[in-house]
Protein backbone atom coordinates (compact mmCIF):
# COMPACT_ATOMS: atom_id res chain seq x y z
CA UNK A 1 0.00 0.00 0.00
CA UNK A 2 1.22 3.31 -1.18
CA UNK A 3 1.95 5.73 2.16
CA UNK A 4 0.50 9.18 2.01
CA UNK A 5 2.31 11.52 3.28
CA UNK A 6 0.62 13.60 6.16
CA UNK A 7 1.67 17.38 7.33
CA UNK A 8 -0.12 18.45 10.47
CA UNK A 9 -1.04 22.20 11.67
CA UNK A 10 -2.51 23.24 14.75
CA UNK A 11 -1.68 25.45 17.39
CA UNK A 12 -2.96 23.07 20.28
CA UNK A 13 -0.07 20.54 21.51
CA UNK A 14 -2.95 18.46 22.56
CA UNK A 15 -4.91 18.33 19.37
CA UNK A 16 -1.67 17.11 17.31
CA UNK A 17 -0.47 14.82 19.62
CA UNK A 18 -4.08 13.06 19.53
CA UNK A 19 -4.56 13.19 15.70
CA UNK A 20 -1.02 11.70 15.31
CA UNK A 21 -1.56 8.86 17.51
CA UNK A 22 -5.15 7.92 16.04
CA UNK A 23 -2.54 8.24 12.05
CA UNK A 24 -0.58 5.71 13.62
CA UNK A 25 -3.41 3.55 13.72
CA UNK A 26 -4.57 3.69 10.42
CA UNK A 27 -2.72 1.69 7.19
CA UNK A 28 -1.42 4.04 4.29
CA UNK A 29 -0.94 7.71 6.15
CA UNK A 30 2.10 8.93 8.05
CA UNK A 31 3.12 12.44 9.52
CA UNK A 32 5.62 14.19 7.91
CA UNK A 33 5.72 17.14 9.80
CA UNK A 34 3.77 19.09 12.10
CA UNK A 35 2.98 23.49 12.57
CA UNK A 36 1.28 24.99 15.32
CA UNK A 37 0.97 28.28 12.72
CA UNK A 38 -0.08 28.64 9.23
CA UNK A 39 2.92 30.47 8.20
CA UNK A 40 5.47 27.71 9.52
CA UNK A 41 2.83 25.10 7.76
CA UNK A 42 3.86 26.68 4.72
CA UNK A 43 7.23 26.42 4.73
CA UNK A 44 7.27 22.44 6.17
CA UNK A 45 5.51 21.96 3.03
CA UNK A 46 7.68 23.37 0.75
CA UNK A 47 10.52 21.11 2.62
CA UNK A 48 8.66 17.89 2.94
CA UNK A 49 5.89 17.98 -0.38
CA UNK A 50 2.87 16.04 1.42
CA UNK A 51 -0.04 14.48 -0.02
CA UNK A 52 -2.37 15.52 2.16
CA UNK A 53 -2.70 18.43 5.20
CA UNK A 54 -4.90 18.89 7.72
CA UNK A 55 -5.05 22.68 8.70
CA UNK A 56 -6.97 24.29 12.00
CA UNK A 57 -8.72 27.62 11.06
CA UNK A 58 -7.72 29.67 14.08
CA UNK A 59 -3.85 29.98 13.78
CA UNK A 60 -1.52 32.49 14.52
CA UNK A 61 -0.04 34.85 11.86
CA UNK A 62 -1.67 33.17 8.92
CA UNK A 63 -4.65 31.52 9.12
CA UNK A 64 -5.78 27.57 8.26
CA UNK A 65 -8.24 29.09 5.44
CA UNK A 66 -5.60 31.64 3.93
CA UNK A 67 -3.04 28.79 4.25
CA UNK A 68 -5.59 26.42 2.03
CA UNK A 69 -6.19 29.34 -0.30
CA UNK A 70 -2.22 29.51 -1.33
CA UNK A 71 -1.79 25.85 -1.68
CA UNK A 72 -4.95 25.78 -3.63
CA UNK A 73 -3.53 28.19 -5.59
CA UNK A 74 0.68 26.95 -5.85
CA UNK A 75 -0.08 23.28 -4.57
CA UNK A 76 -3.45 21.95 -6.17
CA UNK A 77 -2.04 18.41 -6.15
CA UNK A 78 -2.03 18.98 -2.01
CA UNK A 79 -5.37 17.60 -0.42
CA UNK A 80 -6.64 19.96 2.27
CA UNK A 81 -8.76 18.97 5.41
CA UNK A 82 -10.30 21.34 7.86
CA UNK A 83 -10.18 20.87 11.39
CA UNK A 84 -12.57 22.98 13.17
CA UNK A 85 -14.80 23.42 16.06
CA UNK A 86 -17.57 25.47 13.55
CA UNK A 87 -20.19 23.90 11.71
CA UNK A 88 -21.94 27.12 10.53
CA UNK A 89 -22.30 27.64 7.21
CA UNK A 90 -20.01 30.77 6.88
CA UNK A 91 -16.92 28.44 8.22
CA UNK A 92 -18.08 25.81 5.57
CA UNK A 93 -18.26 27.45 2.89
CA UNK A 94 -15.43 29.91 3.15
CA UNK A 95 -13.74 26.05 3.57
CA UNK A 96 -14.96 25.11 0.51
CA UNK A 97 -13.99 28.11 -1.53
CA UNK A 98 -10.88 28.25 0.05
CA UNK A 99 -10.09 25.03 -2.48
CA UNK A 100 -10.23 22.74 0.56
CA UNK A 101 -11.35 19.07 -0.04
CA UNK A 102 -12.59 18.05 3.54
CA UNK A 103 -13.97 19.80 6.14
CA UNK A 104 -13.69 17.30 10.10
CA UNK A 105 -15.53 18.90 12.97
CA UNK A 106 -12.86 18.38 15.85
CA UNK A 107 -16.02 16.76 17.90
CA UNK A 108 -16.50 13.70 15.24
CA UNK A 109 -15.57 10.22 16.19
CA UNK A 110 -12.36 8.91 15.67
CA UNK A 111 -13.55 6.33 13.11
CA UNK A 112 -14.64 10.13 10.78
CA UNK A 113 -10.77 10.84 10.72
CA UNK A 114 -10.20 7.62 8.56
CA UNK A 115 -13.21 8.17 6.57
CA UNK A 116 -11.93 11.63 5.44
CA UNK A 117 -8.68 10.55 5.30
CA UNK A 118 -9.61 8.18 2.91
CA UNK A 119 -11.89 9.77 0.80
CA UNK A 120 -9.87 13.21 0.31
CA UNK A 121 -7.01 11.18 -0.58
CA UNK A 122 -9.24 9.07 -3.53
CA UNK A 123 -10.34 12.78 -4.90
CA UNK A 124 -13.13 13.13 -3.32
CA UNK A 125 -14.94 15.65 -0.67
CA UNK A 126 -15.63 14.99 2.64
CA UNK A 127 -18.02 16.80 5.18
CA UNK A 128 -18.36 15.94 8.57
CA UNK A 129 -22.08 14.47 8.50
CA UNK A 130 -23.20 16.41 11.16
CA UNK A 131 -23.06 19.73 8.72
CA UNK A 132 -25.92 19.98 7.66
CA UNK A 133 -27.17 19.03 4.52
CA UNK A 134 -28.18 22.40 3.43
CA UNK A 135 -25.01 23.88 3.84
CA UNK A 136 -23.58 22.02 0.99
CA UNK A 137 -26.74 22.43 -1.27
CA UNK A 138 -27.12 26.01 -1.20
CA UNK A 139 -23.04 25.60 -1.95
CA UNK A 140 -23.59 24.16 -5.08
CA UNK A 141 -26.42 25.75 -6.06
CA UNK A 142 -24.57 28.93 -5.52
CA UNK A 143 -21.86 27.69 -7.32
CA UNK A 144 -23.48 26.37 -10.84
CA UNK A 145 -25.89 29.45 -10.84
CA UNK A 146 -24.07 32.62 -10.07
CA UNK A 147 -20.39 31.72 -9.95
CA UNK A 148 -17.82 30.29 -7.09
CA UNK A 149 -17.14 34.15 -6.29
CA UNK A 150 -20.84 34.66 -5.36
CA UNK A 151 -20.02 32.08 -2.93
CA UNK A 152 -17.56 34.25 -0.78
CA UNK A 153 -18.58 36.21 2.29
CA UNK A 154 -18.87 39.92 1.86
CA UNK A 155 -15.48 42.17 1.71
CA UNK A 156 -13.56 39.28 2.00
CA UNK A 157 -13.40 38.56 -1.97
CA UNK A 158 -12.56 42.33 -2.39
CA UNK A 159 -8.95 41.89 -0.72
CA UNK A 160 -5.67 40.33 -1.73
CA UNK A 161 -3.99 37.01 0.02
CA UNK A 162 -1.62 39.82 1.34
CA UNK A 163 -4.21 42.39 2.93
CA UNK A 164 -5.88 39.07 4.65
CA UNK A 165 -2.56 38.02 5.45
CA UNK A 166 -2.02 41.56 7.25
CA UNK A 167 -5.78 41.88 7.93
CA UNK A 168 -5.02 38.75 10.65
CA UNK A 169 -1.71 40.09 11.92
CA UNK A 170 -3.85 43.76 12.96
CA UNK A 171 -6.60 41.67 14.54
CA UNK A 172 -3.66 39.44 17.03
CA UNK A 173 -2.53 42.85 18.22
CA UNK A 174 0.73 43.16 16.51
CA UNK A 175 1.78 46.92 15.84
CA UNK A 176 2.72 48.08 12.47
CA UNK A 177 6.58 48.06 13.16
CA UNK A 178 5.84 44.20 14.09
CA UNK A 179 3.74 43.35 11.16
CA UNK A 180 6.22 45.22 9.06
CA UNK A 181 9.46 42.95 10.44
CA UNK A 182 7.30 39.49 10.32
CA UNK A 183 6.50 40.07 6.70
CA UNK A 184 10.10 42.12 6.29
CA UNK A 185 8.64 45.06 4.00
CA UNK A 186 8.46 48.46 5.45
CA UNK A 187 6.26 49.87 7.77
CA UNK A 188 5.20 52.97 4.87
CA UNK A 189 3.63 49.76 2.68
CA UNK A 190 1.96 48.30 5.77
CA UNK A 191 0.46 51.81 6.45
CA UNK A 192 -0.43 51.75 2.91
CA UNK A 193 -2.46 48.22 3.07
CA UNK A 194 -4.08 48.96 6.17
CA UNK A 195 -5.41 51.80 4.73
CA UNK A 196 -6.15 49.83 1.56
CA UNK A 197 -8.13 47.25 3.65
CA UNK A 198 -10.15 50.13 5.78
CA UNK A 199 -10.81 51.82 2.25
CA UNK A 200 -12.25 48.48 0.66
CA UNK A 201 -14.35 47.23 3.86
CA UNK A 202 -15.12 50.35 4.90
CA UNK A 203 -13.84 50.39 8.63
CA UNK A 204 -12.33 53.37 9.68
CA UNK A 205 -10.65 52.04 12.98
CA UNK A 206 -8.37 49.44 14.08
CA UNK A 207 -11.29 47.74 16.63
CA UNK A 208 -13.53 47.73 13.62
CA UNK A 209 -11.29 45.51 11.69
CA UNK A 210 -10.55 43.38 14.86
CA UNK A 211 -14.05 43.06 14.71
CA UNK A 212 -14.63 42.03 11.29
CA UNK A 213 -11.82 39.55 11.14
CA UNK A 214 -13.36 37.54 14.30
CA UNK A 215 -17.23 37.60 12.47
CA UNK A 216 -15.34 36.07 9.33
CA UNK A 217 -13.53 33.70 11.20
CA UNK A 218 -9.79 35.17 10.29
CA UNK A 219 -9.29 35.10 14.03
CA UNK A 220 -10.64 33.26 17.09
CA UNK A 221 -12.16 35.27 19.90
CA UNK A 222 -9.54 33.45 22.23
CA UNK A 223 -6.90 34.15 20.12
Amino acid sequence: MQTNKVLLADDHTLVRAGIRSLLKNIPGFEVVAEADNGRDALKLIEQHHPDLVLLDIAMSELNGLEVAARLNKEHPEIHVIILSMHSSEEYVLQALRAGASGYLLKDSAPTELELALRSVSRGETYLSPSISKHVVDDYLRRVSSKGDDKVSLPGLQELTSRQREILQLIAEGNSTKEIAEKLILSVKTIESHRIQLMERLGIHDIAGLVRYAIRMGIVSPEK
